[in-house]
């Protein structure tokens, strides 16, 4: 065992017994580069991951390949997602480098950090004659070696005078202006951006349903509407388990990357419930429940919290716990239902992904849902019975607060189940990974990882505390979003409205990280400028809405040019223009499993985007929004604000229907 052995990443303990000898990150690592004078071979991938599966196999778990990397390196493994950080800087430095990043990526350092040369995924002699190469250029030509990494960093540090921070808070133009620009790269056919590979653009989507309640604009319903109905038809959902695979290999879904990702589930979960809610859609409806079961069923921790994401791989192969071919549907179903589940879920005799097989597609709704639900449940047990992919069980403060604000609104708008579990791991991230006042990244087993916390994590910690304040009346939540944005505000600005993706005392790499834009889930900046226009609605804060106009004059410069990669931003812009909004409600609690309190639910069905809705008793304690509310001749009462402007309070569900503009 080396020393990855007492690593708290599933990542890393996948590594643990390679003959390779590595290190963790840390310095630990670079004095040993400094003391033996070789470079550092850093090696970042994480655990669901098939390519990084194929190159451990094909290379670390080979003696002939560990001795040429033991020899003239100094080998460190990182797992990308405990530590994004340096997995931002180092793929920064390797797009740069190569035109392209992904993982696993290979970097080469100097002993202080300077990467000089960078790739993704080698083959085995490719791998070993590049080591030996670099080895022989370390030796004699070391001088060129070390100046090349002093440039790339040069450069690196040179674009971050290009990222602008602060100006002006976007306005409706604007936003506007954005969602026309989507209309050019949207896939009229096949739903979604772009060609192939396709992934979820879960931020874009959300901006969208936004941009539509506030606008009316129908393209932005249409585009929506037609990538959430092809992602949920296709082969990247699972059918009948639910849940997202990562994304879809084809421009048409029906392929998918098999690991699913917490971020990704949480993330089109609130999706689907926003599309749903707007539109009453079936498909909507049933997609949001069964995304909500799969992440409370197949990523819920026993020490509380949601688990990262389950394997794109099972025994080494891809997909193999997933699809099918029609002797083996016939198989468990037999000679009359397995004819019909060919044909209901699209699974041919030459099969749409590998070798004969096929992924499972739904692509109409079944006209017996009855013999449908029947034909799902023993598929369902047969695969259980099939080898099943590995999970990556660490958790994430970032991704559980994506899932807490997911399942908080789920829990009040289908089942309050889904709201116990949100309490449940809202308690155990804030328990457990606020340590001393400051945040961590990631736990395992119940134990706390030892990496500081990022702008992402502040940000989706926030907004998930603030929706479960907003879901459940506890005004506890709503307190420590407060701390957790006052904290970023403090450590994480840059001085000029934007902010950094690390604080200020955070280990200091060979630049630091900086990105507003997302990528596969909001970027640091964006999610606390979400997390501040939720937190100034609901205490009427003007110096935390100040920050978040700040942080998104970014939407006003970039969001019409840019708007795959401002998603989240565009969203949170949104519910600036259109706000506040603020529904208060005295006289009901949240909505419960009879459906007692209608203007509350009423509220939450129906709710302007961006805004924020609590309910309580008049004059709740520490509740700012139910301060100075009384019940209008002692009946429940909504109090429904504009900006800054109320309307008469209601206790009749249509006249608050009509306040909240439907």
């Amino acid at each position: 065992m080396n020393r990855l052995g007492s690593a708290t990443s599933p990542y890393l303990l996948q590594h643990k017994d390679n003959p390779v000898e590595w290190f963790e990150w840390g310095e630990e690592a670079f004095e040993q580069a400094r003391s033996r004078d070789v470079p550092i071979l850093l090696s970042v991938g994480y655990a669901a991951c098939h390519w990084c599966h194929v190159m451990a196999h094909d290379s670390f778990e080979r003696e002939d390949v560990a001795h040429v990397m033991n020899q003239h390196f100094v080998n460190v493994k990182v797992d990308r997602e405990e530590r994004p950080d340096v997995d931002a800087v180092y793929m920064q430095a390797t797009t740069a480098l190569t035109g392209q990043g992904g993982w696993p990526m290979t970097c080469l350092l100097t002993p202080d950090g300077k990467p000089f040369f960078a790739g993704t995924f080698f083959p085995r002699a490719q791998f070993v004659e590049l080591l030996n190469n670099v080895a022989g250029l370390w030796q004699t030509r070391r001088e060129e070696v070390i100046g090349a990494g002093q440039r790339v960093v040069d450069a690196l540090s040179a674009t971050d005078g290009h990222i602008p921070s602060g100006g002006s808070a976007p306005v409706a133009a604007e936003l506007d202006a954005a969602a026309a620009a989507l209309t050019k790269g949207f896939d009229a056919v096949n739903g979604g951006f772009g060609r192939a590979p396709k992934f979820p653009p879960s931020m874009v989507l959300e901006f969208l349903l936004r941009h539509y309640e506030r606008t009316g604009d129908a393209q932005s319903l249409a585009m929506a509407g037609k990538t959430f109905d092809a992602m949920a038809r296709g082969g990247m959902y699972d059918q009948l388990a639910g849940g997202f695979a990562r994304y879809s290999v084809d421009a048409q879904w029906v392929v998918p990357h098999f690991e699913k990702m917490l971020y990704d589930n949480a993330l089109l979960l609130r999706g689907y419930l926003h599309w749903w809610r707007l539109t009453g859609s079936p498909l909507a409806e049933r997609i949001a429940r069964e995304t909500a079961e799969f992440i409370v069923r197949d990523l819920g921790t026993t020490q509380g919290g949601f688990a990262s994401a389950l394997d794109a791989d099972t025994d080494g192969v891809e997909g193999l716990t997933y699809v099918w071919t029609p002797a083996l549907l016939g198989d468990v179903l037999g000679p009359e239902d397995g004819p019909e589940a060919t044909d209901l879920f699209t699974v041919t005799l030459e099969g749409t992904f590998e070798e004969g097989t096929s992924t499972l597609q739904l692509l109409h709704d079944p006209k017996d849902v009855e013999r449908y639900e029947s034909i799902r449940a023993r598929l369902l047990e047969a695969r259980a019975r099939r080898p099943q992919p590995a999970r990556d069980d660490k958790v994430i403060t970032s991704w559980n607060g994506l899932a807490i604000a997911a399942l908080a609104e789920a829990g009040v708008l289908l089942d309050p189940a889904y709201l116990v579990a949100a309490t449940k791991a809202a308690e155990t991230i804030v328990g457990r990974h606020l340590v001393d006042g400051r945040l961590r990244r990631s736990s395992r087993d119940g134990v706390v990882g030892s990496a500081l916390a990022v702008a992402e994590d502040y940000g989706n910690l926030a907004d998930g505390l603030l929706m479960l304040h907003q879901a459940t009346g506890d005004r506890s939540w709503l307190t420590t979003a407060g701390e957790l944005l006052d904290f970023a505000l403090a450590h994480f600005g840059d001085g000029e409205g934007g902010f950094y993706d690390t604080a200020t005392d955070a280990e200091a790499l060979v630049r630091r990280p900086k990105d507003p834009s997302d990528n596969a889930s909001p970027a640091g900046a964006t999610s606390l400028a979400l997390a501040l226009v939720g937190y100034a609605a609901l205490t009427g804060s003007s110096d935390h809405r100040a920050a978040a106009e700040a942080a998104l004059g970014i939407v006003g410069t970039f969001g019409a040019r840019e708007p795959r990669f401002l998603g989240w931003g565009l969203a949170a812009a949104e519910g600036l223009v259109a706000g506040p909004v603020q529904v208060a409600i005295v006289g009901e609690s949240r909505v419960g499993e009879s459906g007692e309190a209608p203007l509350t639910a009423t509220a939450w069905r129906q709710r302007p985007p961006g805004a924020v809705i609590v309910s309580g008793a008049p004059d709740a304690f520490g509740i700012p929004l139910l301060a100075g509310r009384p019940l209008v001749a002692g009946a429940p009462t909504a109090y429904v604000c504009h900006g800054f402007v109320c309307s008469l309070p209601v206790s009749e569900v249509g006249a608050l229907q009509e306040q909240l503009g439907r």
